[in-house]
């Protein structure tokens, strides 16, 4: 094993040193494989100014020079996640690296700095940074996911090269997202027909030559198209991503009528072995008890519509993701949840989606 080890580090140009330093080293080519390996949080720690001047394609920027750069770069960093570090030269980032890696984090950190990186011919970017918040998983096979918040019930997933969109919605009170500097999608999925989940609009922006609606019979006739999926349905959509349609009801009377019971649909999607449940709008309905593994859950919580906090830790603790974000919240106070669930083994990540 530590022969393995040693040859991985070799591969990628890792070095570690003597004297208690406490994070990797690696020159631009490492630097660059890592970061196609997928699973890793690309963190540029220079000064805003010099991050808008040119940086690396997916970076994130938080300066190291802030007095509260660890608690900051938390914020943005997917928990769990490899960080690659850079800054111009390397000091900075090294000093950041440090003080993340002490912490916990396993950080590698680009020797010569943005510099190297452009020194070796590689490319960096202008453009702005994902505005949304995102979580980066790895699947079991070996692909990137990424799991972008857009609002309220809107998720956009990138598996590899595929765009997958739930529910897209361009606009809902004062928040909006332009899905018009979005990638096309590849599959748009729609739960049910009401206007804070289904936007023809965004719908008619997104799509592309070749983009597949999948959604219930409701949506489909309203829109003139899109294939039907019905509560029980399953669907290939590639070689390594397979859908099924999941129930997606109201149970407490007096709200019945929001969704009744066959009409709507929460998606599971097992993408290369990493399982995602997009619940949609229900309550802690029996059939949350066979989905299944669940590795990542969307679970809503607002009342009438949904579900309360109390039901929705009552459905987390059947459904029992690795991974849980509460959303469809609106003005809900789902603060309380991630320390409820703790004893449970459920990382819970609050996102923006209210």
């Amino acid at each position: 094993m530590k022969k393995f080890f040693t040859w991985v580090m070799a591969a990628l140009g890792l070095t570690t040193a003597c004297g208690g330093q406490n994070f990797e080293n690696t020159d631009v080519k490492g630097f660059a494989a890592l970061i196609d390996s997928g699973g890793v949080a690309l963190l540029d720690v220079r000064t805003a100014g010099e991050y808008a001047e040119g940086h690396l394609a997916g970076a994130v920027n938080v300066d190291v020079n802030a007095d509260d750069f660890v608690a900051l770069a938390d914020s943005v960093l997917p928990a769990g996640a490899t960080v690659a570090v850079y800054c111009r030269s390397g000091r900075r980032s090294a000093t950041a690296a440090s003080l993340l890696a002490a912490k916990g984090r396993r950080v590698v950190n680009l020797r010569g700095g943005i510099l190297a990186w452009q020194g070796a011919g590689r490319p960096v970017t202008t453009a702005a940074a994902d505005p949304y918040e995102t979580d980066t998983f790895t699947t079991p096979g070996g692909k990137p996911v990424t799991l972008h918040a857009l609002m309220h019930g809107s998720v956009r997933i990138t598996a590899g090269d595929v765009e997958i969109y739930v529910d897209p919605v361009t606009r809902l009170g004062d928040r909006t997202v332009d899905f018009a500097a979005l990638p096309k999608a590849d599959y748009i999925l729609v739960t049910h027909e009401h206007g804070d989940h289904y936007d023809p609009a965004a719908i008619e922006t997104l799509s592309k030559q070749g983009t597949r609606l999948i959604t219930n019979a409701r949506v489909a006739g309203m829109l003139g198209r899109g294939e039907v999926t019905a509560n029980g349905g399953t669907l290939r959509l590639n070689a390594f991503i397979a859908l099924e349609a999941v129930p997606a009801y109201n149970t407490t009377e007096g709200h019945l009528q929001y969704h009744p019971r066959g009409r709507d649909n929460g998606f599971v999607l097992d993408v290369d072995g990493l399982r995602l449940y997009l619940a949609g709008d229900t309550e802690d309905i029996p059939e949350m008890a066979s989905l299944g593994r669940i590795d990542i859950a969307w679970l809503p919580c607002n009342q009438p519509y949904t579900m309360t906090v109390e039901q929705l830790l009552r459905a987390a603790r059947v459904v029992k993701p690795r991974v849980l974000f509460p959303y469809h919240y609106g003005q809900t106070d789902v603060s309380g949840i991630p320390a409820a669930l703790a004893a449970d083994g459920i990382d819970v990540r609050v996102r923006h989606y209210e």
